[in-house]
């Protein structure tokens, strides 16, 4: 069964990193674009864009994307030969504290487009996980 499955959440500290993992099964991941997504808590149908990578991460006109606010302190990253897709974020902060989920849609076009579609969209792309918890605290 093809899925996608985020793992590496957890608590952590503030100031202190932490990488997420989006591990896909039954599908090759690098024939997608993937994008991660947060819900804060007490929000399950809100989910806010992280950043998004696209199929051709590896041309300088398609560079991962990050949405403005956790810029600087955000990486993404794929490994094929993992089948994976990560997302490092750097000197969290308690504002972090929430579900980060990822998905991948095969129709998207630029790591910029993928993060920023409306809502109908979002929930039409071919994959997405159930998330990781993340909470930042000390």
């Amino acid at each position: 069964q093809a899925r996608l499955v985020e793992s590496g959440g957890g608590l952590v500290q503030p100031g202190e990193s932490v990488t997420l993992s989006c591990a896909a099964s039954g599908f090759t991941l690098a024939d997608y674009g993937v994008g991660w997504f947060y819900q804060a808590p007490g929000t399950e149908k809100e989910r806010t864009p992280v950043g998004c990578i696209s199929i051709k991460d590896d041309s300088p006109y398609d560079s991962p994307y990050i949405v403005e606010s956790p810029k600087g302190r955000v990486t993404i990253s794929r490994d094929k030969a993992k089948n994976t897709v990560y997302l490092r974020i750097n000197s969290v902060k308690p504002e972090d504290t929430g579900s980060y989920i990822c998905t991948a849609d095969r129709g998207v076009g630029s790591a910029r487009a993928m993060c920023s579609m409306g809502p109908q969209t979002l929930a039409g792309y071919d994959y997405w996980g159930q998330g990781t918890q993340v909470t930042v605290s000390s």
